[in-house]
């Protein structure tokens, strides 16, 4: 065949292919345009709000992007549902979301699909169901929040500012590796840490919205630059807790042992080892090896879901009940009832020990705030899925393999045609039968936490308002934004005062604040929801 001929034919099959293609997708609906990933740039510093304008506006809708890849948005519980449950091996992760998170997530379960993904779910879902780490997790947490209970007693006589983030830290760190970091003592690197945490989980979130950020990442120029030095801060400092406890589990040689410890960095370490021997035979010098990598980016997941999750509920929670004192005052009401613990005479400590299970479990008020909470403020705001394989969803629009499906957990949370005309009013009583007893909704209307993130939420929010009355300080409520960054952190922290319960008028006020938003208790679980882990019952 001459080369005339064979450049004829190429170009006829590409025409073919082209009307093919053509005609396939003039056969497919897709959702209506709303506007650019431009205009999320534009809008990146209020990204939540302008997502939810769009959305009371399509319940699906998509931002053109350069490149041809459509970015579906979505409030649709049905298509939510679909996306995570339905059609559940249809969508993952996939390369888009590993490109932009790998830097700071890595391999850990956040940023993988697949083997990977499985290992690390059944490993964390086997643990956080054992009798073990629900009671070494739930004496960590009990001891943290009587702790910074007397912390704050403490700060009230002397009339001193108070940072909420350090207590915080010490609890997910206990739980995740096994030490306290006393943070309240001024652990200066810690909080470089979760400092470095925050920003490198705001310029990840970035590079959902800028177009050029691969440019920026080959130049080091601009956030791209400021996330690489963030993550050296990052992996310098879980480093140095993973090889110093590798070396504490391996004093005698060539073992690796976790019988005796709890937290998950040592659950997690044998999973991440592997054993050789010399010469191959019973004799020879057996040796451990541990993906440091790999464990850096299990164990950073768990820090990052506790510490920007969990803890950011709480400090929304507190938020609100200091715009509502009404709640306080049914909490505190409710957890006495609860536990059946007097006030008079009763330590911090005595009342922390009352918080058995049962007790938590009889607090439906105090869990329906937190749940409204979660409504107005989900720890996580904007979350999305690639899809593998053409596909409709159940509202009848189409997508092609390679779009990426947004669903919008801040928005929906803001819908009234998912919560009524007071869909904007926070109010717990929502979440309660005619009985007073706590009502589910679809998980697919909210992005709940589970019950091991509801058990750290209750016990700190038990304690506290059972202790203190906070107010707002002057003039701050307006103040409290966001920041966006991957999880809804509170920008500029949340400052507070509060007031013993038991106080008498000549007794002091304390000055609570934060540098960013940490009420806080431990661990992932709660996140693992929308990050992480799926709807489907596996």
């Amino acid at each position: 065949m001459s080369p005339t001929w064979a450049v004829a034919g190429l170009a006829l099959l590409a025409i073919f292919s082209y009307l093919a293609m053509a005609r396939h997708h003039q056969s497919r609906r897709y959702p209506p345009v709303s506007g650019t990933v431009f205009h999320k740039l534009y809008h990146f510093r209020r990204l939540h709000d302008y997502l939810t304008d769009l959305s009371r506006r399509r319940k699906t809708f998509r931002l053109l992007a350069p490149g041809g890849r459509r970015l579906v948005y979505t409030c649709d519980p049905a298509v939510v549902e679909h996306i995570l449950r339905t059609s559940f091996a249809g969508y993952g992760k996939g390369p888009f979301n590993y490109g932009n998170t790998r830097d700071l997530l890595g391999d850990g379960i956040f940023a993988v699909d697949g083997d990977r993904w499985r290992q690390q779910r059944a490993i964390a879902a086997h643990e956080f169901s054992t009798g073990p780490m629900r009671e070494f997790s739930a004496a960590v947490f009990r001891d943290n929040a009587a702790k910074l209970a007397a912390v704050v007693s403490g700060y009230a006589a002397s009339k001193q500012p108070m940072e909420f983030q350090a207590t915080a830290m010490d609890s997910i760190f206990a739980v995740t590796f096994g030490s306290d970091l006393d943070t309240l003592d001024g652990d200066d690197e810690a909080r470089a840490f979760a400092a470095a945490v925050d920003d490198a989980s705001e310029f990840t979130l970035l590079r959902y919205v800028n177009p050029f950020w691969k440019a920026m990442r080959f130049l080091n120029v601009g956030p791209e630059a400021e996330l690489r030095d963030r993550i050296k801060v990052v992996d310098e400092f879980v480093c140095s807790r993973i090889r110093a406890r590798f070396e504490e589990l391996t004093r005698q040689p060539g073992v690796v042992t976790t019988t005796t410890r709890q937290d998950m960095l040592s659950r997690f370490m044998e999973a991440a080892s592997t054993t050789t021997t010399d010469d191959g035979g019973s004799t020879g010098t057996t040796k451990t090896k541990v993906d440091y990598k790999y464990l850096r980016d299990i164990v950073l997941s768990i820090v990052i879901a506790g510490k920007d999750t969990t803890v950011e509920a709480l400090a929304w929670f507190f938020y609100m009940a200091c715009k509502h004192p009404n709640v306080q005052e049914r909490v505190w009401q409710e957890v006495g009832e609860a536990t059946g613990v007097g006030e008079e005479d009763t330590s911090v400590e005595e009342f922390a020990r009352s918080l058995t299970d049962e007790a938590l479990g009889r607090m439906h008020y105090l869990h329906a705030a937190l749940t409204e909470t979660l409504r107005l403020y989900p720890p996580l705001p904007l979350n999305n899925k690639e899809c593998f394989a053409d596909d409709v969803l159940p509202n009848g629009f189409s997508v092609d393999k390679g779009d990426i499906v947004f669903y919008v957990p801040y928005a929906m949370g803001r819908m009234e045609y998912l919560w009524g005309e007071d869909a904007e009013t926070f109010r717990p009583e929502r979440w309660l039968d005619e009985h007073g007893q706590f009502q589910q909704e679809s998980p697919f209307k909210i992005c709940l936490g589970k019950e091991f993130a509801y058990r750290q939420m209750k016990v700190l929010a038990a304690v506290l308002l059972r202790f203190f009355v906070f107010r707002l300080r002057d003039g701050e409520e307006s103040s409290v934004r966001y920041r966006a960054t991957i999880t809804l952190l509170i920008d500029h922290g949340l400052h507070l005062t509060a007031t013993p319960r038991r106080a008498t008028s000549s007794q002091p006020v304390v000055m609570l604040t934060a540098e960013h938003p940490r009420v806080a208790v431990v661990v992932m679980i709660g996140a693992w929801h929308g990050m992480g882990m799926s709807h489907r019952n596996n």
